[in-house]
């Protein structure tokens, strides 16, 4: 049982408007953590955005947003001015979540066919019905739930022949990756940690799995391992733990915005030991654990939270 955080407490999550972000907040919120929440959304999606905003307030809890570029050098000390503020004299920064998700999905080589189109044209020859006629009633079958059929089925058109190049890594490899170590430093230096602090990346799977048009966004996921690795042991003098949690495949839009992203959550569903996807939720459950006095000991460790997704062996 977790008991309520301490009131001068606080939360500052780099990506809080959606998804694993504001999931963390909402948990941290409902045992008395305050949060602060940068995020970068349009003027349109604020209207979306709002209420969940207002939920966490109606906790009781002090909450403070910035819709600014968390990339940006001089927002993120404009922000580091008034948190400093909002903190006050006793105010201290207990965990610091990396969520951003802003990366680049182009692929690295051209295919003009899809990988199950020699299967869809055995089995159409087979059966003696047209290809496209076969292909789309196997897509139809999976919209329906059939996850099984997600070899077959057409991955979305592409919108643009473009390739990743070195622009593309550099940019992605920052935002999702390295950006960490500015905000961290950045804290650190204005001794706004508390004490016994936490410090969150996310990573998934695709660290080790290739997925066609995910080559930035893994690159940048094996930096921001790798960097907070580094972090765990330069800044445990100053009592600050850093650990990577890993979710397994979870539908938030940074997912869809991925290729094939149907295939990921169908694939994901039938190798889970528990047959259903990670959640939000599933993974603020486990920040929140490992934000306790409990958890101090935990420190430079990749934490899988995907019910055995990882560990699976086979559909069965």
């Amino acid at each position: 049982m977790i008991e309520r955080f301490p009131e001068h407490w606080w939360a500052l999550i780099l990506g809080g408007s959606s998804g694993f972000g504001l999931a963390a907040a909402a948990k941290l919120a409902a045992y008395g953590m305050n949060v602060a929440l940068v995020h970068r959304d349009r003027r349109g999606a604020m209207p979306r955005i709002e209420p969940a905003f207002e939920k966490l307030r109606s906790t009781g809890v002090s909450v403070r947003t910035w819709n600014a570029d968390a990339l940006d050098a001089a927002a993120r000390e404009s922000i580091l001015d008034e948190l400093t503020d909002a903190l006050g004299e006793h105010g201290r920064v207990r965990v610091l979540l990396h969520s951003i998700a802003f990366g680049n999905l182009k692929p690295l080589a051209r295919v003009e066919r899809a990988r199950g189109d020699d299967a869809l044209y055995a089995i159409a020859a087979e059966l003696g019905v047209e290809q496209e006629v076969l292909s789309r009633k196997i897509g139809e079958l999976f919209e329906l739930g059939l996850d099984v059929l997600f070899p077959l089925v057409q991955g979305p058109p592409r919108a643009s022949a473009a390739l990743l190049e070195e622009e593309d890594f550099a940019r992605t490899i920052h935002a999702m990756g390295t950006s960490l170590l500015e905000w961290t430093r950045s804290l650190t230096s204005r001794a706004l940690f508390h004490g016994d602090a936490r410090v969150f990346g996310l990573t998934s799977e695709g660290n080790e799995v290739a997925w066609r048009g995910y080559a930035a966004v893994s690159a940048a996921k094996a930096a921001l391992e790798a960097l907070a690795r580094s972090l765990a042991v330069e800044l445990a003098p100053f009592g600050i733990r850093t650990n990577v949690v890993q979710p397994g495949i979870t539908d938030t839009p940074a997912l869809r915005a991925i290729p094939g992203a149907a295939q990921l959550r169908a694939s994901a569903r039938l190798r889970n030991p528990f047959r259903r996807l990670t959640t939000p939720e599933d993974v603020a459950n486990v920040l929140c654990l490992l934000a306790t006095d409990e958890a101090a000991w935990i420190n430079g460790a990749v934490i899988r939270v995907d019910g055995g997704e990882r560990i699976s062996g086979a559909s069965w």
